[in-house]
């Protein structure tokens, strides 16, 4: 090989690549991280399969014993029960008279509560009969019951008819007048009123008890028909003078919402018959006579 004087020189040059150990990548860090945890979940997932399987063990061995035990009472019930049966059997073969005997009576008393029981029906038929019957009877006293009634309000409806009503003195519009005793007492047969019939003497020294009331007769005027008397109530004493026969004399006490009436029916020399008309439930007391009441002419 020649060479050529004055000619250059070439150099090659070769750079070597130097890898440094301590400079890894940080993927192969984090694949080493995740092989070691799962190297360690696997390590631990076999240790608590192990203990699982050992409990499990430990447990099916306790059933065993527990089943053991129960089939061991079990043999020994159904030991018990084998020879108990042996036993009954045994009596029940000694015993086919007696129940033959029960059978029979059995089949006696059947026949008697059947017989009983055609009995108690005839005899709940009886009853259902006479009851029917009775129901008739008290139906028809209804109904004679309900004419009874029927006729009495139709006899008290004639009987309003033939009492009349009126203006009393003070204005007041007044219940049924009565003119004799027979319309007094179908006065009280109405019971719309409490009705107290009285007959006043006009020879009394003093006011006479009507009702809860105290009346005093102090002149009469047969011609006339005409009459003066004083009424004494709430301690108090009210002078009803020249009133005609017949006419309401009306006056209120205490308590009452309706007005007292009274009434003059029949008049004589010293005598006046009639009647006092009061609320119902008109309960006063009657009145003491007060020492100012005027005497009897």
């Amino acid at each position: 090989m020649s060479l050529t004087p004055n000619a250059p020189v070439e150099h090659t040059e070769h750079t070597a690549v130097v890898t440094d150990p301590g400079g890894l990548p940080r993927w192969v860090m984090l694949l080493f991280v995740v092989a070691f945890a799962l190297v360690g979940y696997l390590l631990y997932a076999g240790y608590s399969a192990r203990e699982a399987f050992h409990k499990g063990l430990d447990d099916a061995d306790k059933k065993t014993q527990a089943l053991a035990a129960e089939l061991d009472k079990t043999n020994s019930r159904v030991a018990d029960l084998k020879g108990q049966l042996e036993v009954t059997s045994q009596k029940l073969g000694l015993t086919q008279d007696e129940l033959a005997r029960a059978r029979s009576l059995a089949q006696n008393i059947k026949k008697s509560q059947q017989e009983s029981d055609q009995q108690l029906r005839q005899q709940i038929g009886q009853v259902q009969a006479d009851t029917s019957t009775k129901f008739g009877q008290v139906a028809t006293e209804l109904n004679g019951t309900k004419s009874d009634v029927a006729a009495t309000k139709a006899d008290l409806e004639a009987t309003k008819g033939k009492l009349q009503s009126t203006i009393g003195d003070l204005g007041v519009q007044s219940g049924l007048i009565a003119r004799n005793h027979d319309e007094v007492e179908e006065l009280k047969r109405l019971g719309e009123r409490d009705i107290f019939e009285f007959n006043l003497n006009r020879a009394s020294k003093g006011p006479e008890h009507v009702g809860p009331i105290q009346v005093l007769l102090r002149k009469v005027d047969t011609k006339k028909f005409k009459y003066t008397l004083n009424v004494v109530a709430d301690d108090k004493s009210i002078e009803k003078k020249d009133k005609t026969v017949g006419e309401p004399i009306q006056f209120y006490v205490r308590g009452a919402r309706a007005p007292y009436e009274i009434v003059v029916f029949d008049l004589t020399k010293d005598h006046a018959k009639g009647y006092l008309s009061t609320p119902k439930s008109a309960n006063a007391p009657p009145p003491s006579t007060p020492s100012s009441a005027p005497p009897g002419k």
